[in-house]
């Protein structure tokens, strides 16, 4: 397999605006390039994904210090939210929720924004990584 066709997998573990927009630059950049992307939505990454609650403050990373912080915020780029929808547009973005932490939430899928995809098991997703690349954010 030619690495342009080798997946980038992303585990999304946290739910900080930062990180998910960091997260979304990756999978517009590698859909652009041809690449397929599964991202594996687990614990407070979960959570910034609820219906009606992807563009509520998600705050950011405790590396953003009182100095950074305005400076991420005056940032003009877009949302992460409609960086994944780009990416989806543009290539094969596959984002599923992880089973585990839904469980571990109490939600169910009529709980996530349309931008997922489904739910999947640890297992399922390691299968859809094959021998792509597992970036974990």
């Amino acid at each position: 397999m030619d690495e342009q066709e080798k997946p980038l997998s992303m585990v999304l573990f946290s739910g900080t605006d930062d990180k998910l927009s960091a997260a979304a630059v990756l999978a517009v950049g590698a859909a652009v390039m041809g690449r397929p992307v599964n991202i594996f939505l687990q614990y407070y990454a979960l959570r910034a994904f609820r219906a009606g609650k992807v563009h509520a403050d998600h705050a950011l990373a405790w590396e953003a210090t009182e100095s950074l912080a305005p400076v991420i915020r005056a940032h003009p780029g877009q949302h992460w939210s409609e960086l994944l929808k780009q990416a989806k547009e543009v290539g094969e973005v596959n984002i599923q929720a992880c089973a585990l932490s839904m469980d571990m939430f109490h939600l169910r899928p009529a709980d996530l924004d349309p931008i997922v995809d489904g739910v999947e098991g640890v297992a399922a997703f390691m299968a859809s990584a094959s021998d792509g690349q597992v970036v974990f954010i």
